[in-house]
């Protein structure tokens, strides 16, 4: 197999990306900050921001100093570049925001889709009306944002799990058979990508892998995935779908899941798996009955603040003993240095699983493969899906205007 040799243009690509993630982090810096927190060479640091302010990516901010010595330019992100906005579409609901070119959130909005419905017209419809109603509500210098000001756009679409016989299991499927149809009905630069790719991105810019080379995280709500990061890099695999791990088998002959095995992950630590430990063990508590999935998430996780039922803590208990046994697989594989958990289940319940997931998986995991692992929820907040398929968008402009030339996603 051939090696791909790093040129002095991808060298020159990556340090405009380090200085990009510095920036993103301190919010303001100087180019002396940024040599200290990238590594880089002042020069090299010098070199790359003279790139970035000509390509309109970063401005200068303010000038600082005392009356000795020449004043410090302090640097940040452009946010008056343009507009980026990320668009995930999941089994319920599209849900599309807006961000400046510095990845601040301005506005978004949701649309309601029926989970039944898969046909390609409708999706595309339900993203459209999205991004319009989300645009609408973002201002640039004061007016309402339009078309013209977006750089790009990010969907993220999941990738389809199920079996070819089956049902489909979530209706943004069908979209990726016709993204021809989605640019021609968006007609604006676009990308498009799974949520694990995205919650990985997401990650990687604004949490734990400002801080981590390798490091894994878990999604936790109606499916369950993991994002994961190798050395800096998000592994794809070979047709874009590294990362099922919620369709990885935990119990041989267990529940159905509905991608159509049996026993996997997300049969047990997806929302619905959840629900339905809690059936097993109370088939008569009234959260068993509860009909929507987030509605019982809410209600458990509250119900646990108070001295709890004690079905309620042991279906608890042994979520996260289901839980900490998935991820001790993914450490004997992995061994990563960190594993955030997000998504609505992690947010809600997180505080009260992670202590006992974090016993079970040094239980578990082989070896030393978890001995100096950190287990925590992640801090990338708000639709981390989002803001991690915006983020992939403005690296695919920052591609299309030749600042990046390495990671730069396909153009979809």
């Amino acid at each position: 197999m051939a090696v791909t040799r790093r040129t002095s243009r991808d060298i020159r690509s990556e340090s405009r990306l380090d200085v990009l993630h510095a920036l993103l982090a301190a919010g303001e810096a100087s180019r002396g900050d940024l040599a200290a927190s990238t590594g880089l060479s002042n020069a090299t640091v010098a070199t790359v921001v003279s790139d970035l302010l000509e390509g309109g990516i970063v401005t200068e901010a303010r000038r600082t100093g005392g009356r000795i010595g020449r004043p410090t330019t302090r640097l940040r992100l452009n946010g008056s570049r343009g507009r980026i906005v990320g668009v995930d579409v999941a089994e319920t609901y599209v849900r599309a925001t807006v961000f400046d070119s510095a990845l601040d959130e301005l506005a978004s909005a949701e649309v309601a889709t029926d989970e039944r419905e898969d046909e390609h017209d409708y999706v595309a419809d339900a993203i459209v009306s999205a991004l319009d109603l989300a645009l609408e509500q973002s201002t640039l210098e004061g007016a309402p944002a339009t078309r013209d000001d977006v750089l790009g756009v990010g969907i993220s679409l999941p990738g389809g799990m199920q079996r070819r016989a089956e049902v489909a299991v979530v209706v943004p499927n069908a979209p990726w058979l016709h993204v021809d149809l989605l640019r021609e009905r968006i007609g604006l630069p676009m990308v498009v990508d799974n949520p694990l790719k995205a919650i990985a991105t997401a990650e990687l810019w604004f949490g734990e892998g400002r801080r981590h080379k390798s490091m894994i995280t878990v999604n936790l709500g109606t499916g369950v995935g993991a994002g994961i990061v190798l050395e800096g890099t998000i592994l794809r695999g070979a047709q874009n779908g590294a990362g099922e791990w919620g369709h990885s088998l935990l119990a041989l002959d267990g529940r159905r899941c509905r991608c159509g095995r049996s026993g996997c992950v997300e049969a047990y630590v997806g929302a619905a798996g959840i629900q339905q430990t809690l059936a097993a063990i109370a088939p008569d508590h009234p959260l068993a009955a509860v009909p929507m999935q987030r509605e019982f998430i809410g209600a458990f996780a509250a119900a646990l603040e108070a001295p709890a039922h004690p079905a309620l803590t042991e279906t608890l208990e042994l979520t996260a003993r289901y839980l900490g046994s998935a991820i001790a697989d993914l450490c004997a594989i992995v061994n990563p240095e960190m594993i955030t958990l997000t998504g609505w289940t992690a947010w809600a319940l997180g505080d009260h699983l992670v202590p006992a997931v974090r016993r079970r998986v040094l239980e578990e995991a082989p070896g030393d493969s978890a001995s100096d692992l950190a287990i925590e929820v992640s801090t990338v907040r708000g639709n981390s899906v989002a803001t991690g398929i915006a983020t992939i968008a403005l690296e695919r402009f920052l591609g299309d205007v030749g600042l990046v030339t390495t990671r730069v996603p396909t153009a979809i």
